[in-house]
C-alpha cells in the first residue's frame, strides 16, 4: 500500500466543522482555590499542548451500555450523549480539579497550577462527513484543526462532533505541563467510568512530596547530555523555503508482522522488546534515508558526509514503577497524576545504523535505555533540576540535533493507552489515538494498541514528509496506511 493513504474515498480532506454551542464545565461540587505547584519533573516540559480523540460509530442496541437512569435506547442521540460527557465531565473534576485549574507564572516565572475550578471549555460541534470518509492515515487534513479544539484558555479543552451518520468524534487537547499521557489516560478512564454511573477505579494523587528533590542531592553527569538549560539554545532558525516540513500520519502494524520484526531483533539469546525492535527498526530507516537523500546530486562526498553524521533517537521512558520501589512511595506512584518522563537517547553515526544488522541497532536502544530505567536515574534528574531552578530547561533531542548533525526522533510508547476502556456508554471507540505536533524540531513517534486488544498496533509518526514517503516505500509491508474499512474489519474488543 503506498502513500495515498488507501481508499479513494478517503483522499479528500475537504469537509467543514461548524461549532454550535461553547460551555464551560466547572466541577460540581464547590472548591477551595489553592496553588499547586508542579513538580521538578513537571518543569521540564515547555508549554506543549496534547490531543487526544476518540471516534464512535452510531450507538446501536448491541453497543448501548448506558444505566438505567440514562436516557431510553431508541432516543439515544447527539444531544443527549452530549448530555452525558458534561454531567459525568463536572462529576468527574471533583477528583482530577487540576484539568480544571489554570496554568499561572510565579513570583520567579515558573509556571504554577491556580486549582480555580475556572472549568474546562467544552464545544459542541457538527462535520459534514460520514465517518467511514475520515482520513486516519493523514489527521493533517482530517483532525488537526477540525476534529481536536484548540485550548484557549485552562488547562483542558474538550470537543464533541457529530458526523453525517450519526456518529460521534471526543477529542481533548491538554496541557502537557500539567499531564502526561499516562494521567490522562486515568481521567479519560474515569470519565468513562463516571457516565456508566461506576466508580472511579483509580483516583488520583496529587502528592508532590513523593517527587521532592533530595538533601543532599546527588546528579550523575550523563543528565547534561540529556538536558539542557533554554538559556544555552540557540534561537531557532527560519526554515529555507524549500525545506521539507514535518506531518503526521497514522498507520496499523500487524501483530504477525510485529513478532517476525522482533525475532529478527533478536539474536544470541538476547531477546529483544516489541519496542526496542520497532523503534530499531525505525532508526535504520531514518538514517537509510538521510544516506540516499543527496544521492540524486551524484556527489559521492555528500553521500560520505551524511554517511558521518549523528543520528539521534530517544524513548519516553516513565518512571513510575522505577520510583514504586521503596516503602515511602509503594504503591501510591500508580495514581500519581503529573510528569514522571524522561527521554533517554542514543547516537549513532548514519553509516553504523545502516551498515549493521538490526539485531546491532536493538541492542544499541536497549543499551540506551537501561541506564534510564532505573529509580537513581529519576531521583538524579529531579535533582538536576532543583539545581537549576528557576532557570527552565527542556530534553536536548526536543530541539533535535545541531546544524551539521543527522536526524533525530523522540518513541513514545502508547502501549497503555486504555483505548477500549474509553466507553462511555455506547460502546467501545472504532478508533482513538494520541495527536501531538509538538512543535520540536525531532520528529515524534507513538505506537499504540487497536481497540479490538489483538495485538496490531496503530502508530501514529510525526517525522519529516520525505522520511515518511521513503518509510513507506521501503516498508510497505509492514506500515500500511490505516483506513476505516481496516478499522471495521477488526474482531470486536475482548476487553
Amino acid at each position: 500500500m503506498g502513500a495515498t493513504g488507501g481508499d479513494d474515498h478517503q483522499a479528500a480532506g475537504m469537509f467543514s466543522v461548524t461549532v454550535t454551542e461553547k460551555e464551560v464545565v466547572a466541577a460540581v461540587l464547590p472548591m477551595h482555590e489553592h496553588w499547586l505547584p508542579l513538580s521538578n519533573l513537571d518543569l521540564l516540559l515547555p508549554p506543549l499542548d496534547v490531543a487526544v480523540f476518540f471516534c464512535y460509530e452510531r450507538p446501536t442496541s448491541s453497543t448501548l451500555t448506558i444505566s438505567s437512569s440514562s436516557p431510553a435506547t431508541n432516543s439515544y442521540n447527539f444531544r443527549s450523549m452530549v448530555g452525558v460527557l458534561k454531567k459525568a465531565m463536572a462529576q468527574v473534576l471533583v477528583s482530577y480539579y487540576a484539568f480544571a485549574g489554570e496554568v499561572v507564572s510565579n513570583s520567579v516565572g515558573e509556571p504554577e497550577l491556580l486549582c480555580n475550578n475556572r472549568g474546562v471549555d467544552f464545544s459542541e460541534a457538527v462535520a459534514d462527513i460520514e465517518l467511514m470518509d475520515l482520513n486516519f492515515y493523514n489527521p493533517d487534513d482530517s483532525i488537526e484543526g477540525k476534529l481536536v479544539p484548540r485550548k484557549k484558555n485552562g488547562v483542558l479543552a474538550v470537543q464533541a462532533t457529530q458526523l453525517k451518520c450519526g456518529g460521534l468524534v471526543v477529542a481533548c487537547t491538554f496541557d502537557h505541563r500539567v499531564a502526561d499521557a499516562y494521567s490522562a489516560n486515568m481521567f479519560l478512564v474515569s470519565w468513562a467510568e463516571t457516565a456508566q454511573s461506576k466508580p472511579i477505579s483509580l483516583l488520583p494523587s496529587f502528592r508532590r512530596s513523593l517527587l521532592n528533590p533530595r538533601r543532599p542531592s546527588c546528579v550523575d553527569a550523563s543528565l547534561d547530555n540529556m538536558y539542557v538549560p533554554v538559556s544555552t539554545l540557540s534561537p531557532p532558525k527560519e526554515p529555507a523555503p524549500d525545506a521539507d516540513q514535518l506531518v503526521s500520519r497514522i498507520y496499523y502494524v500487524k501483530a504477525d508482522d510485529l513478532n517476525q520484526l522482533q525475532s529478527l531483533a533478536s539474536s544470541k539469546g538476547n531477546k529483544r522488546t516489541k519496542m526496542e525492535s520497532f523503534s530499531g527498526f525505525l532508526w535504520q530507516l531514518v538514517a537509510k534515508y538521510c544516506a540516499i537523500k543527496d544521492d540524486d546530486d551524484d556527489d559521492n562526498n555528500n553521500i560520505n558526509n551524511a554517511c558521518k553524521k549523528i543520528s539521534k533517537m530517544g524513548i519516553v521512558v516513565d518512571g513510575r514503577t522505577r520510583l514504586s520501589s521503596d516503602l515511602e512511595r509503594g504503591d501510591v506512584m500508580e495514581a500519581y497524576f503529573g510528569n514522571v518522563l524522561s527521554i533517554p537517547y542514543g547516537g549513532k553515526t548514519v553509516r553504523e545504523l545502516i551498515e549493521n544488522p538490526l539485531s546491532w541497532v536493538a541492542n544499541e536502544v536497549h543499551d540506551f535505555l537501561e541506564n534510564a530505567v532505573t529509580k537513581e536515574h529519576f531521583l538524579g534528574l529531579i535533582d538536576w533540576v532543583e539545581a537549576r531552578r528557576p532557570e527552565p530547561a527542556v530534553a536536548k533531542i526536543y530541539c533535535g540535533g545541531g546544524e551539521d548533525d543527522g536526524p533525530a526522533f523522540v518513541v513514545s510508547s502508547g502501549q497503555r493507552f486504555p483505548v477500549s476502556k474509553v466507553d462511555f456508554g455506547w460502546g467501545v471507540p472504532l478508533f482513538g489515538s494520541y495527536h501531538f505536533p509538538w512543535g520540536g524540531t525531532a520528529g515524534y513517534v507513538m505506537p499504540m494498541p487497536n481497540p479490538a486488544g489483538n495485538g496490531d498496533w496503530m502508530v501514529y509518526m510525526h517525522l519529516l514528509r520525505g522520511q515518511l514517503e521513503f518509510i513507506e516505500t521501503e516498508a510497505s509491508n509492514f506500515l500500511r496506511p490505516l483506513t476505516c474499512n481496516y478499522l471495521r474489519c477488526l474482531p470486536a474488543s475482548s476487553n
